[in-house]
């Protein structure tokens, strides 16, 4: 029994090894890349970055990845709610597999279903033009809102999953105790659900958040580079389609790994707290 669980441990070396080689030794291969630059170690890759199109890529990354994080956690806790409250079995099943499923369905083939579907000559777009509504030009599919959208697709059902856990642990006895001491349901959800769910919904749009931040392709299936982005930019330098230049996508890769890195150990903390605050 004693030497079971001596060698019990080595049951996980193939995770550490699956760890190792695809993800700390990359890690390791891209910040001594994006540290090296003619004359050794140098932050230069890092200066080179600061230019106005890379941070104009930071800025919509953030900008559409604050919007999608946004909207699929206020959706996504709204349909979770009503998720939970079905009174049918079969249908919560249901629509959490469904979200499973659909969380898991994004790059490339959620691009085309997209583009199949409100492109300018897409099913949705032709039929809404048959009964006078003209989506086009006003909206495509091929911006950065369209993007947003495509986003929300795989944000909204992530955020579900997300956040049934925190709401199936909201006691229905603060309900009824706010209920009979004369609180509305307007004062039970802004005075006691929503502070008591707050970590967990910060957490949602911290995981959200990173989670847009580092997609690349749907955007890059959806919109080419005509939408300038953080990943497009690093896929750029590295196909060398303008430019051919991996130290400086490794100096971009890094840095966006930090704000990742960010958001992850925001959600992790929270968490955390939520957790230690409910035992």
């Amino acid at each position: 029994m004693m030497r079971s669980a001596r060698w019990a441990w080595a049951g996980l070396l193939p995770l550490l090894i699956f760890l190792l080689a695809f993800e700390i030794a990359p890690i390791f291969k891209l910040v001594a890349s994006a540290l090296t630059a003619d004359r050794g170690i140098s932050f230069a890759n890092f200066g080179r970055a600061m230019t106005p199109t890379m941070t104009l890529a930071f800025a919509n990354s953030m900008a559409l990845s604050f919007v999608s994080a946004l909207g699929g956690t206020v959706l996504g806790a709204i349909v979770a709610y009503a998720i939970i409250t079905s009174r049918r079995s079969a249908t919560r099943n249901a629509l959490t597999a469904l979200a499973d499923v659909t969380a898991n369905f994004g790059g490339a083939p959620l691009a085309f279903a997209f583009i199949i579907t409100l492109g300018s000559t897409g099913v949705v777009t032709l039929l809404l033009k048959e009964v006078g509504i003209n989506l086009y030009p006003a909206f495509r599919i091929y911006s950065i809102g369209g993007l947003a959208l495509a986003y929300l697709y795989f944000q909204l059902p992530l955020a579900v999953l997300l956040m049934i856990p925190a709401l199936l642990g909201l006691r229905g006895e603060l309900r009824e105790a706010s209920t009979s001491l004369g609180a509305t349901k307007s004062q039970y959800w802004s005075r006691v659900a929503i502070p008591i769910l707050r970590p967990s919904l910060l957490g949602c749009f911290f995981l959200l958040f990173a989670n847009a931040f580092g997609a690349y392709a749907t955007a890059w299936t959806l919109t080419g580079s005509s939408v300038n982005l953080v990943t497009v930019q690093i896929g750029s330098l590295v196909r060398g389609e303008v430019q051919f230049d991996p130290a400086l996508a490794d100096a971009i890769a890094a840095l966006s790994l930090l704000v990742m890195m960010i958001c992850v150990a925001a959600y992790q903390l929270l968490v955390r707290n939520n957790g230690a605050t409910g035992k």
